[in-house]
């Protein structure tokens, strides 16, 4: 290699970095089914598989602290890594929480992050079982693992789609990154003129997907009752258009969305347009709003059709047909991610 050369973390991005970095590891144990390159890692445990996952959250690149309350920081930490588990058709059970503070958070701070971590535990039904503090000398960071079980022949890859399956997806999608621009815009209008008062009366659902997500595993014990196992799936935190690509990336196919099909949530809808955004492209790319994305055989549409929560968005192709959004106009256009970067 040459001790010249310099690659800045900006041009291979976040997935970018990840392929590079999983291309030097090496499997040495036999139990390991599953390792990087999906919602979680799969561990065979005999009867079942283990399911593993880990997240950080960063002060001033994940959240900010002054308009997300530490109760509520501590929920979502634990909702979007129980959201992992989920979107490999799996059931989280327990957690480690670490986090590193500086001087500036007291005690009384602390206690009420973790009042936030264990009223999500207790809705889960997760145990927090360890962890790790330490000091800080930028702010607070919160690193989240959880580990959970699915039986072995319902598990779910991001791998497994097939041609003509079913599209779905779970609730609406729009509100977590509208929710996000209402909560940046009044902490402008806080810094230019602390007098003001914030103008969110009537926003509290969008704002909620921002501060307070839900992991939807509710959708997986639905999609257990009605007997359906998707051939593949992944949570929506980077975008719905990020992860479709992701499925069809890891599935080696394409893939056709209808727009007049996406569940935008009125409230995104009507906000977006508050702010000269499109709300399509608010749909596609706005992140963080933890639903499911998942494929079904086309012979279990009949099974979920009537689901009010599910919505039917399109359909898995060749992957000669690449990843296509046909508009409201009737025209068609190649499906792009434009969703969080983290670097």
């Amino acid at each position: 290699m040459d001790n010249n050369s310099r690659t800045e973390l900006d041009q291979l991005g976040e997935f970018g970095l990840i392929e590079r970095l999983a291309a030097g590891v090496q499997k040495f144990q036999e139990n390991t089914v599953k390792g990087i390159g999906d919602d979680a890692a799969v561990i065979d445990i005999g009867d079942q598989y283990l399911l593993m996952s880990t997240d950080m959250l960063i002060e001033g690149i994940h959240f900010d602290l002054s308009y997300t309350p530490l109760r509520h920081l501590g929920y979502k930490a634990i909702a979007v890594n129980a959201s992992d588990i989920a979107a490999m058709n799996g059931i989280p059970q327990q957690v480690t929480v670490s986090v590193a503070l500086s001087n500036r958070f007291s005690i009384e701070a602390i206690e009420e992050l973790y009042e936030g971590i264990n009223l999500a535990c207790e809705s889960y039904n997760i145990d927090l079982v360890g962890g790790d503090t330490t000091s800080s000398l930028s702010g607070l960071m919160i690193s989240i693992s959880i580990i959970g079980r699915v039986d072995k022949n319902k598990v779910v890859y991001r791998s497994n789609a097939q041609v003509n399956d079913i599209i779905c997806v779970s609730g609406d999608l729009g509100g977590a990154f509208m929710g996000l621009q209402l909560l940046q815009r009044e902490k402008s209008v806080y810094l230019a003129n602390p007098e003001m008062q914030p103008e969110l009366e009537g926003k509290d659902y969008i704002i909620q997907r921002q501060l307070k997500p839900e992991a939807r595993l509710d959708v997986i014990h639905e999609l257990n009752d009605l007997k359906v196992i998707p051939t593949s799936m992944i949570d929506i935190s980077d975008g719905l258009a990020s992860e479709i690509l992701h499925i069809c990336k890891s599935s080696n196919k394409g893939a056709v969305i209808f727009e007049d099909k996406l569940p935008i949530d009125g409230m995104a809808f009507n906000t977006a347009l508050e702010f000269n955004l499109d709300p399509v492209t608010v749909t596609l790319n706005g992140g963080e709003d933890y639903e499911l994305l998942f494929t079904i055989k086309p012979e279990d549409f009949e099974k979920i059709k009537n689901q009010p929560d599910i919505a039917t968005i399109g359909y898995i192709t060749e992957k000669s047909a690449g990843a296509n959004i046909v508009l409201k106009s009737g025209n068609s256009a190649t499906l792009k991610a434009q969703g969080w970067k983290h670097f």
